[in-house]
């Protein structure tokens, strides 16, 4: 099973956000609301400044995920090397017992 590329997690958070129920600037810190602005100039200044932010959090949010991915790669391989070592304790106890029971009991003295 592989994990999904960064791109993929991007598209997934853009995806999440729009379908998301929408709400006023207000409600995200560092947006401001653009439609106030009466001047054409303004108003594509404060929509840049916004775009401008949104990208920030974004790749922000893609770099938190990315790390948190890695540790869960990193704790999958640990899991698994130590999943091989246990198997290898195993089948060691399995051929020590099975040549424990393969040799005869020694007769008791009397």
């Amino acid at each position: 099973m592989q994990l999904p590329g960064a791109a993929y997690l991007f598209t997934i958070t853009v995806l999440g956000m729009l379908a998301a129920p929408p709400a006023s600037a207000q409600d995200i810190r560092g947006l401001e609301v653009c439609t106030a602005e009466k001047q054409m100039e303004r108003r594509t200044s404060c929509l840049q400044a916004n775009v401008e932010f949104l990208h920030q959090v974004l790749a922000k949010l893609a770099r938190e995920t990315n790390a948190k991915l890695n540790d869960a790669k990193s704790e999958i391989a640990a899991a698994r090397a130590e999943v091989a070592a246990l198997k290898s304790a195993l089948g060691k106890l399995e051929s020590e017992l099975a040549q424990m029971r393969a040799k005869p009991e020694p007769a008791a003295k009397k």
